[in-house]
Protein backbone atom coordinates (compact mmCIF):
# COMPACT_ATOMS: atom_id res chain seq x y z
CA UNK A 1 0.00 0.00 0.00
CA UNK A 2 1.51 3.31 -1.12
CA UNK A 3 -0.32 6.48 -0.15
CA UNK A 4 -0.01 10.26 0.01
CA UNK A 5 -1.85 12.31 2.62
CA UNK A 6 -2.53 15.96 1.77
CA UNK A 7 -3.97 18.79 3.84
CA UNK A 8 -3.06 22.19 5.27
CA UNK A 9 -0.75 22.48 8.29
CA UNK A 10 -2.67 21.43 11.40
CA UNK A 11 -5.12 19.24 9.49
CA UNK A 12 -4.00 16.11 11.32
CA UNK A 13 -1.96 14.57 8.50
CA UNK A 14 0.79 13.35 10.81
CA UNK A 15 -1.58 11.78 13.33
CA UNK A 16 -3.56 9.95 10.67
CA UNK A 17 -0.38 8.84 8.89
CA UNK A 18 1.01 7.44 12.16
CA UNK A 19 -2.15 5.42 12.72
CA UNK A 20 -2.19 4.08 9.16
CA UNK A 21 1.50 3.21 9.43
CA UNK A 22 0.85 1.05 12.49
CA UNK A 23 -2.33 -0.55 11.17
CA UNK A 24 -0.89 -1.58 7.80
CA UNK A 25 2.76 -1.97 8.89
CA UNK A 26 3.98 0.56 6.33
CA UNK A 27 6.59 3.32 6.55
CA UNK A 28 5.50 6.83 7.58
CA UNK A 29 7.71 9.27 5.67
CA UNK A 30 7.17 12.72 7.23
CA UNK A 31 9.05 15.44 5.39
CA UNK A 32 8.54 17.94 8.20
CA UNK A 33 10.22 15.66 10.75
CA UNK A 34 13.18 15.09 8.44
CA UNK A 35 13.64 18.83 7.86
CA UNK A 36 13.34 19.71 11.57
CA UNK A 37 15.90 17.04 12.45
CA UNK A 38 18.30 18.40 9.83
CA UNK A 39 17.88 21.94 11.18
CA UNK A 40 18.49 20.80 14.75
CA UNK A 41 21.59 18.85 13.74
CA UNK A 42 22.93 21.76 11.70
CA UNK A 43 23.49 19.67 8.57
CA UNK A 44 24.11 21.29 5.21
CA UNK A 45 20.53 20.50 4.22
CA UNK A 46 19.24 21.88 7.51
CA UNK A 47 21.08 25.17 7.07
CA UNK A 48 19.59 25.57 3.60
CA UNK A 49 16.08 24.77 4.79
CA UNK A 50 16.04 26.67 8.10
CA UNK A 51 15.13 30.12 6.83
CA UNK A 52 12.23 28.79 4.78
CA UNK A 53 10.83 26.71 7.65
CA UNK A 54 11.09 29.54 10.19
CA UNK A 55 9.25 31.97 7.92
CA UNK A 56 6.51 29.50 7.01
CA UNK A 57 7.58 29.36 3.35
CA UNK A 58 7.96 26.19 1.32
CA UNK A 59 11.43 24.67 1.21
CA UNK A 60 12.72 24.70 -2.41
CA UNK A 61 11.84 21.67 -4.50
CA UNK A 62 15.40 20.55 -5.12
CA UNK A 63 16.07 20.17 -1.37
CA UNK A 64 12.90 18.25 -0.57
CA UNK A 65 12.99 16.08 -3.70
CA UNK A 66 16.52 15.03 -2.85
CA UNK A 67 15.44 13.92 0.63
CA UNK A 68 12.55 11.83 -0.66
CA UNK A 69 14.58 10.21 -3.44
CA UNK A 70 17.27 9.22 -0.95
CA UNK A 71 14.68 7.85 1.46
CA UNK A 72 12.81 5.78 -1.14
CA UNK A 73 15.78 4.55 -3.14
CA UNK A 74 18.48 4.38 -0.47
CA UNK A 75 19.56 1.75 2.01
CA UNK A 76 16.16 1.78 3.73
CA UNK A 77 14.37 0.64 0.56
CA UNK A 78 13.63 -2.77 2.05
CA UNK A 79 11.60 -1.15 4.81
CA UNK A 80 9.21 0.24 2.17
CA UNK A 81 8.40 -3.07 0.46
CA UNK A 82 5.07 -3.36 2.31
CA UNK A 83 4.32 0.22 1.39
CA UNK A 84 4.58 3.75 2.71
CA UNK A 85 2.56 6.87 3.40
CA UNK A 86 4.04 10.22 2.41
CA UNK A 87 3.15 13.08 4.77
CA UNK A 88 4.14 16.60 3.72
CA UNK A 89 5.30 15.61 0.23
CA UNK A 90 4.65 16.44 -2.52
CA UNK A 91 3.72 20.09 -1.98
CA UNK A 92 4.03 21.41 -5.52
CA UNK A 93 3.32 20.12 -9.02
CA UNK A 94 7.07 19.94 -9.68
CA UNK A 95 7.50 17.72 -6.62
CA UNK A 96 4.58 15.53 -7.70
CA UNK A 97 6.09 15.07 -11.16
CA UNK A 98 9.49 14.25 -9.63
CA UNK A 99 7.80 11.72 -7.35
CA UNK A 100 6.06 10.12 -10.33
CA UNK A 101 9.43 9.76 -12.06
CA UNK A 102 11.04 8.27 -8.94
CA UNK A 103 8.24 5.75 -8.41
CA UNK A 104 8.37 4.74 -12.06
CA UNK A 105 12.12 4.15 -11.77
CA UNK A 106 11.56 2.02 -8.68
CA UNK A 107 8.57 0.22 -10.27
CA UNK A 108 6.30 1.35 -7.44
CA UNK A 109 2.63 2.21 -7.91
CA UNK A 110 0.89 5.02 -6.03
CA UNK A 111 -2.51 3.73 -4.92
CA UNK A 112 -4.32 6.70 -3.37
CA UNK A 113 -4.00 10.37 -2.40
CA UNK A 114 -6.05 11.33 0.67
CA UNK A 115 -6.95 15.03 1.02
CA UNK A 116 -7.95 16.16 4.54
CA UNK A 117 -10.22 19.19 4.29
CA UNK A 118 -10.22 21.56 7.32
CA UNK A 119 -11.39 25.23 7.38
CA UNK A 120 -8.73 27.91 8.00
CA UNK A 121 -10.33 29.10 11.25
CA UNK A 122 -10.15 25.58 12.68
CA UNK A 123 -6.50 25.26 11.60
CA UNK A 124 -5.59 28.53 13.36
CA UNK A 125 -7.30 27.38 16.56
CA UNK A 126 -5.53 24.03 16.50
CA UNK A 127 -2.01 25.29 15.82
CA UNK A 128 -1.92 28.55 17.79
CA UNK A 129 -2.93 26.70 20.97
CA UNK A 130 0.10 24.39 20.95
CA UNK A 131 2.71 24.71 23.69
CA UNK A 132 5.97 22.78 24.28
CA UNK A 133 8.12 22.32 27.37
CA UNK A 134 11.61 23.81 27.05
CA UNK A 135 13.04 21.18 29.37
CA UNK A 136 11.45 17.82 28.40
CA UNK A 137 9.64 18.72 25.12
CA UNK A 138 6.25 17.53 26.44
CA UNK A 139 3.41 18.94 24.32
CA UNK A 140 0.18 20.63 25.39
CA UNK A 141 -2.74 22.51 23.88
CA UNK A 142 -4.43 25.44 25.59
CA UNK A 143 -7.88 24.15 24.59
CA UNK A 144 -7.64 20.39 24.09
CA UNK A 145 -4.95 19.35 26.59
CA UNK A 146 -3.99 22.31 28.82
CA UNK A 147 -1.38 22.05 31.61
CA UNK A 148 -2.62 22.04 35.21
CA UNK A 149 -0.80 25.33 35.82
CA UNK A 150 -0.62 27.94 33.06
CA UNK A 151 2.80 28.10 31.46
CA UNK A 152 4.24 25.22 33.50
CA UNK A 153 4.87 21.61 32.40
CA UNK A 154 2.95 19.00 34.41
CA UNK A 155 5.74 16.45 33.97
CA UNK A 156 8.92 18.34 34.91
CA UNK A 157 7.91 21.86 35.92
CA UNK A 158 9.67 23.35 32.90
CA UNK A 159 8.60 26.51 31.11
CA UNK A 160 6.07 26.12 28.31
CA UNK A 161 6.57 28.12 25.12
CA UNK A 162 5.01 28.64 21.71
CA UNK A 163 7.12 27.80 18.67
CA UNK A 164 7.57 30.65 16.19
CA UNK A 165 5.85 28.67 13.44
CA UNK A 166 2.83 28.09 15.74
CA UNK A 167 2.10 31.82 16.09
CA UNK A 168 -1.04 33.12 14.38
CA UNK A 169 0.79 35.44 11.96
CA UNK A 170 2.99 32.57 10.76
CA UNK A 171 0.04 30.19 10.50
CA UNK A 172 -1.81 32.62 8.24
CA UNK A 173 1.26 32.94 6.00
CA UNK A 174 1.60 29.16 5.87
CA UNK A 175 -2.06 28.80 4.87
CA UNK A 176 -1.63 31.36 2.08
CA UNK A 177 1.41 29.46 0.83
CA UNK A 178 -0.55 26.21 0.98
CA UNK A 179 -3.47 27.64 -0.98
CA UNK A 180 -1.25 29.16 -3.66
CA UNK A 181 1.23 26.33 -4.17
CA UNK A 182 -0.17 23.09 -2.77
CA UNK A 183 -3.88 23.07 -3.56
CA UNK A 184 -3.15 22.69 -7.32
CA UNK A 185 -2.07 19.16 -6.38
CA UNK A 186 -5.72 18.36 -5.75
CA UNK A 187 -6.53 18.96 -9.41
CA UNK A 188 -3.33 17.13 -10.45
CA UNK A 189 -4.27 13.94 -8.60
CA UNK A 190 -7.97 14.23 -9.42
CA UNK A 191 -7.00 14.15 -13.08
CA UNK A 192 -5.16 10.87 -12.44
CA UNK A 193 -8.07 9.31 -10.58
CA UNK A 194 -6.04 9.02 -7.36
CA UNK A 195 -7.65 11.63 -5.10
CA UNK A 196 -10.11 10.94 -2.28
CA UNK A 197 -11.40 13.78 -0.06
CA UNK A 198 -12.02 13.35 3.68
CA UNK A 199 -13.57 15.82 6.14
CA UNK A 200 -10.73 16.49 8.59
CA UNK A 201 -12.73 18.50 11.13
CA UNK A 202 -14.31 15.65 13.21
CA UNK A 203 -12.49 13.76 15.95
CA UNK A 204 -9.33 11.76 15.20
CA UNK A 205 -11.14 8.36 15.42
CA UNK A 206 -13.92 9.59 13.12
CA UNK A 207 -11.47 10.81 10.51
CA UNK A 208 -9.55 7.54 10.72
CA UNK A 209 -12.77 5.58 10.26
CA UNK A 210 -13.57 7.56 7.10
CA UNK A 211 -10.08 6.94 5.69
CA UNK A 212 -10.22 3.21 6.42
CA UNK A 213 -13.59 3.00 4.67
CA UNK A 214 -12.05 4.55 1.53
CA UNK A 215 -9.10 2.18 1.63
CA UNK A 216 -11.42 -0.81 2.02
CA UNK A 217 -13.27 0.26 -1.13
CA UNK A 218 -10.08 0.71 -3.16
Amino acid sequence: MRLIILGPPGSGKGTQADMLSVKYDISHIATGDILRAAIKEGTELGKKAEGYVRSGALVPDEIVIGIIKDRLAGRSLSSHQKGFILDGFPRTIAQAEALDDTLNELKMNLEMVIDLEVPDEEIIKRISGRRLCRRCSASYHLIYSPPEKEGVCDKCGGELYQRDDDKEETIKRRLKVYTAQTEPLIEYYEGRGKLKKVDGKPSIPEVQKAILALLAEN
